[in-house]
């Protein structure tokens, strides 16, 4: 398990000595080349990883699971648990964790632009005649990473702890090797060259930091890929194989630095020369497919938490291994992401200008992370108000202060993933609020199942053979198909089942718990399905459970109401018109009930129902 997670969760982090040293003293940030500068940074690099990830996200984060799963929107579940929605602080928290989650969605789409460009860009060290193909070939790479998506990682992905574990071995020997050379870079060990670092150079080095926070990116997938490895393998992994060798390698470069300040150009790809230059960019070119492999299913398993949370439209996925619940594809977002990744590529064109873009949204994700992790271990851990405020301010003022450094960028690429941010925040949002106008103005007509049975039966419909299975929503009265299919067809099956599906904050909900049926008189039953956000909805698998209440359900003699809502915008009320009009394009574009809970497309009957927002 530790093997697979130094494949999978690290490959973000792993690739950041790529580019992060030469970005630091990019011409840009105004940051002079001397020893006294070199161990400052190296010593900042080397305490952040320390601060940041091996205190903050491996210590204390990875306490903050929600049931053993881990990211933004498992966190931001477990928070809003924590509070309760009576509280005051419920709502601001719902907008923090989607901010996060906005920004990690932007994340996503950097990290595989500018992983692999920088691993091309090694061929512009070789010779300057690469440079008109590194884009091309960037695009090249990234499309048949994207075009294999549809076939899963289940082949592949056994490969990617050894290769990506040659990938740190290959780090820690290089860095090894020049500090060899130099090794009075070992000072940069000792805390104090960073605060003279700061101290010295005071406005360069704040600059200095928004480059710094390169060697953070990827912290939060270590959390979000906590669910598919468990807590120990992923510390394990750190601490005795991720950590040591970025830490020789950032040290390394340093050293390369202070005996041959020519290699600030590139210096990665000059640490051992260079015969090097070729075999690194193939190794490297290796190591960022791995970590944009796993952003782009980090995406996927983002968007499929959104969707079972209520926070996107439902869309089709596709279980890509009969073993693995979390190996999935979902193809509208898997092309979606393709098309703005090129576009960050092309728009671009290198990782030193990609680097600008990329930190805001990484700093923007650790802050949302900080603090719903106090409301979660005030709230929901009860510990001492002193202790939580100590523990979480601490790590705030780090993450804020990269993040104020990297607000200095937004002209120049900082508006990239804010724009994205802002874009997924909106449409989150939208959705969320729509759904709730639509629940809403459904209660306002609904009519108690209680007691328009109780009348119904009073001079009960003629029945006919089968079962029907009418969907209802938590807390609907009666369903809309029912009323239409008796008010059209004047009859009622022999047996009735109202089944309504609840979506829990919690990652799974146990197949013992899946069903509940209550008996409503007159072969009449009440049937509520769980699920978590992590479960893979199925309705027809989940009725099999139904015999332990002596129900049977045969699929040819079971039809499926499903009432089709037509959302009407209407100006003044609700929602902006606009808003309104893009919770009705998102409502009509959903992927449907039937499809989503995998019901036989050849049973479903589906009714109409305009509902006005």
């Amino acid at each position: 398990m530790t093997l697979a997670a130094v494949g999978i969760v690290y490959g973000d982090i792993g690739t950041s000595p790529l580019y992060a040293m030469k970005e630091v003293f990019s011409e840009q940030h105004g940051l002079a080349l001397n020893p006294a500068n070199v161990l400052g940074v190296i010593s900042l690099i080397v305490w952040s990883l320390i601060l940041v990830v091996s205190l903050k996200y491996v210590t204390l984060v990875l306490r903050a699971d929600n049931h053993g799963e881990g990211g933004i929107m498992a966190l931001l579940a477990l928070t809003l648990s924590s509070v309760g929605t009576a509280s005051r602080w419920h709502f601001p928290l719902l907008v923090i964790g989607m901010c996060g989650a906005a920004l990690f969605f932007g994340d996503g789409i950097i990290t595989p632009a500018i992983s692999v460009l920088s691993a091309m860009e090694g061929l512009e060290v070789a010779t300057p005649t690469f440079k008109p193909y590194v884009v091309p070939l960037t695009l090249l790479l990234l499309t048949g990473l994207y075009l294999l998506q549809k076939h899963g990682t289940a082949g592949i992905g056994k490969w990617f702890g050894p290769i990506m574990m040659i990938w740190f071995f290959a780090l820690a020997g290089m860095g090894i090797a020049n500090i060899i050379e130099a090794p009075e870079i070992l000072a940069a060990l000792n805390p104090l060259h960073a605060f003279r670092f700061l101290n010295n150079n005071r406005w360069v080095a704040f600059i200095a930091l928004g480059a710094v926070v390169l060697t953070l990116t990827g912290a939060e997938a270590l959390y979000a890929d906590m669910g598919h490895f468990g807590r120990k393998p992923v510390r394990m992994a750190w601490f005795f194989i991720t950590f040591p060798a970025l830490a020789l390698n950032y040290l390394g470069q340093g050293g390369l630095l202070l005996h041959n300040p020519g290699a600030v150009s590139n210096p990665f790809f000059q640490q051992l020369g260079d015969w090097s230059i070729y075999p690194l960019v193939m190794l490297s070119t290796v190591a960022t497919i791995i970590a944009s492999q796993a952003t782009i299913s980090g995406t996927y398993s983002m968007t499929k938490q959104a969707i079972a949370l209520g926070f996107l439209p439902r869309m089709k996925i596709v279980q890509t291994s009969s073993r693995e619940i979390g190996q999935i594809y979902i193809p509208l977002v898997n092309w979606l992401q393709w098309s703005v990744v090129s576009l960050a590529v092309l728009a671009f064109g290198s990782s030193t200008n990609l680097a600008a873009a990329y930190g805001i949204a990484v700093t923007g994700t650790m802050i949302a992370t900080t603090v719903l992790t106090f409301f979660v271990i005030r709230y929901g851990w009860k510990y001492n108000l002193a202790l939580c405020v100590a523990a979480t301010s601490f790590f705030f003022v780090i993450d804020f202060a990269f993040f104020a450094a990297n607000a200095l960028k937004i002209l120049h690429g900082g508006w990239f993933p804010l724009l994205l941010g802002a874009v997924m925040f909106t449409i989150m949002l939208t959705w969320k609020r729509g759904r709730e106008l639509v629940r809403d103005n459904l209660a306002k007509h609904a009519i108690p199942l209680e007691d328009f049975l109780d009348s119904l039966f009073a001079a009960p419909p003629i029945r006919v053979p089968g079962v029907a299975i009418f969907m209802r929503g938590p807390g609907d009265g009666v369903p809309h198909a029912m009323l239409h299919n008796l008010s059209h067809n004047k009859v009622l099956h022999e047996c009735v089942v109202f089944l309504t599906v609840y979506q829990h904050d919690v990652p799974y909900v146990p197949v013992s718990e899946r069903i509940q049926v209550h008996d409503l008189g007159h072969n009449c039953y009440q049937m509520d399905m769980h699920y978590g956000f992590k479960n893979v909805a199925d309705i027809p698998q989940a009725l099999e459970l139904s015999k332990q209440y002596k129900l049977d359900f045969n699929m040819m003699e079971t039809s499926f109401f499903i009432a089709r809502q037509n959302v009407i915008a209407t100006p003044g009320s609700g929602m902006a018109l606009w808003r309104e009009q893009l919770f009705v394009s998102m409502s009509r574009n959903a992927r449907d009930a039937a499809d989503y809970y995998r019901i036989p497309a050849n049973r479903v009957i589906e009714l109409g129902t305009q509902v006005e927002i």
